[in-house]
């Protein structure tokens, strides 16, 4: 990750001064139409029947998982059989408590709440810390993407006991490194989870691999199809184990009730010693899929989720425990199959076929959390570039990436087949499951410290509660480790090297791009040719600097003696939001004098965006190219070659500038393919600054652009005409000599490896061939 040298490399930093202070004046908040904006991406109010269709849908996609669980935790609890009848009283009620204070109070309850405007999982969790504490490992922002409307962010008082905690955070790169660690690793044992589930059915497993394989083919279609497939299954379960459950109790004995009773978890531990402390892995069987509960938060809305689970999965989870424990007090000897042993004979086939059916359904809950948390890792520089699909047009989380469902398809199927022992697979169930909860907890903490500004006492409570239970359950998953609890650490080991190696060569390259960075000195004394032939045609310089020169276009013409007449460098980052706004996506500024003809696109995206076709990109970035030029010219004191401070000038010279800006008239039909506010940046040093011009204040006039402005815009007409080439950096990362031996593997095998596999950007923007020019380049970390 990063290294000693903390480079904060924000541009807030580098234009201190007097040109700090201009920006202050340029930047005036317009609180009016924010407001308006940021009301069309808070969480939506949804009527009645939409709701009920949501939570109906959920039941299908989020509560497979944890809905299946009463299949195995009985067996898994008593692993060597029931000595005393007491015992089942007292492990359920472990699992009623399990049920209610893990699942039910603070993940339906709590933990959504911590959603990032509906966005669930570790790195939502990680996005809003980014945004209320300096702990991104890769420091791309600017002060200018705090004020997106999606950027939703609550002021601190620096004397608070949140402010403290802050500077604790920010204190060094190690405690951020740690933070984003503990985030790989919560992701990490997320996907093992996911790869687990299949494999601990009790399906046969030629038929477990045949509905696997089925289900891993329906998942293009997009969770809304999927969950409308699998919902009528879940909920037939839901209802039939409820039923049975309340049969049994009547049947057997209602006196398993009494385990609601907290007392009867105190005498169980009492009885049972040290194998009651390690049954508890078996209890935690009871809570799996709770993790995937709130990670699959992007899929539907957290009020849909709530009703689902407070409805329908919480009393038939109760029932269903209940109904088993009562059929196990007069026959504890079937422990090793309570649930089919439980079912009335005159329902057992369809209740099998029903039971077949749900437990590989259970998988659907960890496929989409899966694909969640890889897109929300992928947008953050954790997790190498994947084709991704959004599969909904009306809700912004569903989408089905292919490379990740087929790898989990042949992992899931190696783990299936690779198990023979059931309460081998309980194990490794357990391990992954508590250790997603604690890294959880742990953000958990933050996100009230900082986030919520709760009292330290609330923030206590929360932990002392969370972590009793989870580090409880976490002690006794640890002596299974050798019982299978390995397997998740291994599937959550490599997932992680890929995470981590991935994150390190991305902070390594970008840490090289900005202090490889071309002064402007250097630009401006080219002169307006760059002492170069400038060809007709447009470049599109892709960068991941969002100021300064990138490294690239020095050695592109140095090596080459020309270069197009306009160049534009774009750079496309992604920030700590879950979507930014179409109209507030891109940011454009000139760089250099009006007769450089360079300009700087900043395309901004959150992690739930997706990319649009290159086609569609380029237009939007030639679009607000133009507007820009044309608002320029029609702002007084407008842009020239005297109001660019030079990067790289001597310490100790500065240069006072001054900018003035005033209302300007603009014409109405000019604005008629533009959303009603524009981001205008104007600078006299290399950051961007936007200024939001409100069409509301713009008049009809007779007046019309000058001739510079006409002139400059039928040249970058014609340049366009003349054609358009990307001009891409292809960096290879290679390892000094003098590196340690497992630093060589993990950068030049490693790391190239992976991004030989991952997707080039020429591929993400779908640049075609005969228009890309791939520029290399290679350094040494």
């Amino acid at each position: 990750m990063a290294t000693d040298m903390d480079v904060d490399m924000s541009e807030e930093d580098e234009s201190k001064g007097g040109m700090w202070a201009l920006e202050q004046k340029i930047d005036q908040p317009m609180d009016e139409e924010a407001g308006r904006l940021k009301n069309m991406y808070r969480e939506k109010s949804f009527s009645a029947i939409l709701l009920l269709r949501f939570a109906f849908q959920s039941l299908g996609v989020v509560y497979g998982d944890l809905g299946t669980s009463p299949l195995y935790v009985f067996y898994n609890t008593f692993p060597k059989g029931i000595d005393d009848t007491e015992d089942i009283i007292g492990a359920l009620s472990l699992i009623i408590y399990s049920l209610t204070l893990v699942p039910l109070i603070k993940y339906v309850f709590i933990v959504c709440r911590a959603n990032d405007n509906g966005q669930g999982g570790t790195f939502a969790l990680y996005s809003l810390l980014c945004r209320h504490a300096k702990v991104n490992t890769i420091p791309n922002q600017h002060r200018t993407d705090e004020e997106l409307t999606t950027y939703s962010r609550s002021t601190i008082h620096e004397k608070s006991f949140a402010a403290k905690t802050r500077r604790w955070l920010e204190g060094n790169i190690y405690k951020k490194n740690a933070l984003l660690l503990l985030v790989l690793v919560g992701t990490c044992m997320a996907i093992g989870d996911g790869i687990l589930t299949p494999a601990i059915s009790d399906v046969v497993i030629v038929v477990a691999v045949v509905i696997l394989i089925g289900l891993f083919s329906l998942q293009h279609y997009g969770v809304d199809k999927v969950g409308w497939l699998f919902a009528p299954v879940v909920l037939l379960w839901f209802l039939l184990i409820g039923g049975i459950g309340i049969f049994n109790i009547w049947k057997y004995d209602i006196g398993v009730l009494r385990a609601f009773s907290p007392v009867y978890i105190f005498r169980y531990f009492k009885r049972r010693g040290k194998n009651g402390w390690t049954s508890l892995g078996g209890i935690m069987l009871s809570i799996t899929g709770t993790e995937a509960l709130f990670a699959d938060l992007a899929h539907f809305p957290v009020s849909a989720i709530q009703l689902a689970f407070t409805v329908v999965v919480f009393p038939c989870l109760l029932l269903a425990y209940s109904g088993q424990a009562a059929y196990l007090m007069k026959n504890k000897e079937h422990v090793y199959d309570a649930f089919y042993r439980s079912i009335p004979e005159s329902i057992y086939w369809p209740m099998f076929v029903i039971a077949t059916l749900a437990a590989v359904v259970a998988s659907q809950a960890t496929i989409s959390a899966t694909f969640s948390i890889i897109k929300q890792a992928n947008a953050l520089g954790c997790f190498p570039r994947v084709k991704v699909i959004h599969t909904s047009s009306k809700f912004l989380g569903q989408i089905y990436i292919p490379d990740i469902n087929w790898i989990l398809m042949v992992l899931c199927i190696v783990v299936t087949a690779g198990f023979k022992n059931k309460s081998q697979i309980g194990n490794a169930y357990g391990t992954a499951v508590v250790i997603v909860m604690l890294a959880t907890t742990f953000i958990m903490i933050l996100i009230m410290l900082l986030v919520w500004r709760c009292h330290w006492l609330l923030v206590l409570i929360f932990a002392a509660l969370s972590l009793i239970i989870e580090l409880t359950y976490f002690s006794a998953v640890l002596f299974k480790i050798d019982q299978g609890g390995w397997v998740p650490l291994v599937i959550a080991a490599i997932f992680l090297i890929i995470m981590y190696i991935w994150h390190y060569g991305t902070v390594k390259r970008y840490e090289f791009e900005m202090h490889s960075k071309i002064s402007m000195a250097w630009i401006l004394g080219l002169g307006p040719s760059l002492g170069l032939v400038r060809v007709p045609g447009i470049g599109l310089v892709y960068t991941e600097l969002a100021s300064g020169v990138p490294h690239i276009f020095s050695h592109f013409i140095t090596n080459l003696p020309a270069i197009h007449s306009v160049v534009v460098f774009v750079c496309v980052k992604y920030l700590p939001v879950y979507t930014v706004p179409e109209d507030e996506r891109f940011l454009v500024k000139r760089i250099g004098p009006k007769n450089f003809h360079m300009f700087r696109c900043v395309a901004r995206y959150g992690y739930k965006d997706l990319h649009k076709k290159d086609d569609e990109f380029e237009k939007k970035v030639f679009d607000n190219l133009f507007m820009f030029v044309r608002l320029e010219s029609m702002m007084e004191g407008g842009s020239d070659s005297d109001e660019y401070s030079l990067y790289g000038q001597t310490q100790g010279q500065n240069q006072t500038q001054s900018q003035r800006s005033k209302e300007f008239l603009l014409p109405e039909n000019s604005m008629n393919t533009f959303s009603s506010v524009v981001d205008l940046t104007i600078s006299s040093c290399d950051s961007i600054v936007p200024v939001n011009v409100n069409s509301s204040t713009v008049m009809s006039s007779g007046q019309v652009s000058s001739h510079t402005e006409v002139d400059e815009m039928e040249f970058l007409t014609s340049c366009r005409d003349a054609g358009v080439v990307h001009i891409m950096g292809n960096t290879v990362v290679r390892a000094r000599r003098d590196s340690p031996f497992y630093k060589k593997i993990c950068i030049d095998y490693v790391y190239a490896f992976l991004r030989k596999m991952c997707r080039e950007h020429s591929v993400i923007f779908n640049v075609p061939h005969e228009s890309l020019l791939n520029v290399g380049q290679v350094f040494y970390v």
